[in-house]
């Protein structure tokens, strides 16, 4: 893999939209594997010694100068690490480098949102789909917003786990965005 990392880690773009690459991903070991095999989405991956993380992304159906983000995950031994944030940041930085001027990604659960912040990504007010959150780049990284998402959560079946991150950051403000990957 080329593209650059931290330590080991490499974080590389497969291709945009409309170089048609599929990427195979373990099921038993990532979440939405299935929707990194169509061709109609751009790809990134993260790796060290394979595939730790990968996203998937396209034209906004309504604004071309928006790219979404629809897929991100993260191999389920790494989640926890920081790699989502680090490879949504690189991609947020190669959709600049392409001439986009707004990113949105979905956050259905806590921890999602949370490394969208981490990425720059902020909470837009708005809920799509099936309980997601919308994110955009730029938009508002107020604390007021990033809390009134984190309370968005509150009103949902959570895990323990979800429950006790809620817990420690309703309260708190917006997290640090990271630095870029090179």
């Amino acid at each position: 893999m080329s593209g650059g990392g931290i330590g080991t880690m490499e974080f590389t773009l497969l291709g945009w939209p409309e170089d048609g690459h599929p990427l195979r991903l373990d099921y038993r070991e990532f979440a939405y594997a299935g929707k990194f095999v169509m061709t109609s989405t751009g790809k990134a991956i993260a790796g060290d010694d394979g595939v730790v993380a990968a996203a998937a992304f396209d034209d906004d159906r309504t604004d071309p100068q928006t790219l979404c983000i629809r897929y991100i995950t993260v191999r389920r031994d790494r989640q926890g690490d920081g790699v989502g944030p680090k490879l949504l940041r690189f991609v947020r930085e190669r959709a600049i480098d392409r001439g986009y001027d707004r990113l949105t990604i979905g956050a259905n659960n806590p921890f999602s949102y949370q490394a969208a912040y981490r990425a720059g990504f902020c909470f837009t007010g708005e809920e799509v789909g099936l309980a997601e959150l919308t994110l955009e780049w730029p938009g508002d990284r107020s604390t007021e917003r990033y809390r009134n998402g984190l309370s968005v959560f509150r009103n949902r079946d959570l895990s323990g786990d979800e429950e006790a991150f809620l817990d420690a950051k309703l309260d708190s403000e917006p997290p640090d965005v990271i630095d870029v990957p090179a």
